[in-house]
């Protein structure tokens, strides 16, 4: 009895990722919207556990994530689900690259990701004619990179989590 709920345990730890993946893409908070500013949790997420867990989550789970955030937010479909995967194609890239895990690598490399991925989230919103705010995508990259160091915090301890 003991060795399974230590097995059930494990398995839930691990599947934390994906849980916050589908619970932030189903609650329609992947951009915490203030009056002030507004951070995109969802880039944050798939970038960091891209980069340092990558066997976590899958690219079929991180599309499936954008798709249903498109649902949710009433974006066209797909233009979510496209930025995330390029994310998460930025991030692969950059966990090949790098050497050494630390929070100014990973939040130095978060950079040009978040740019290209901002980028292409623009050009799919124009090429459907979809009314775009360009001061809010700005704000949003803006503040979504200097909230990266704190979900880093975080999610490194569910990664310490994940391996007791």
């Amino acid at each position: 009895m003991a060795i399974a709920l230590k097995n059930l345990s494990y398995t839930l730890i691990n599947k934390i990722p994906v849980l916050l993946l589908f619970f932030v893409s189903l609650n329609g908070s992947s951009i915490i919207d203030l009056r002030i500013f507004s951070i995109n949790i969802l880039y944050i997420l798939v970038y960091f556990w891209v980069l340092r867990k990558p066997d976590s989550i899958g690219y079929g789970l991180i599309f499936l994530s954008g798709i249903i955030t498109d649902v949710v937010h009433g974006f066209p479909i797909g233009s979510n689900a496209l930025s995330l995967l390029i994310i998460a194609g930025s991030a692969s890239y950059i966990r090949v690259v790098t050497v050494r895990i630390t929070l100014i690598n990973d939040w130095l490399s978060f950079i040009p990701a978040l740019l290209i991925t901002n980028f292409t989230y623009f050009l799919t919103l124009v090429f459907s004619d979809y009314p775009i705010s360009y001061l809010y995508l700005l704000q949003s990259s803006i503040f979504t990179f200097f909230f990266y160091p704190v979900l880093w915090i975080v999610f490194s301890g569910i990664i310490r989590l994940m391996r007791s």
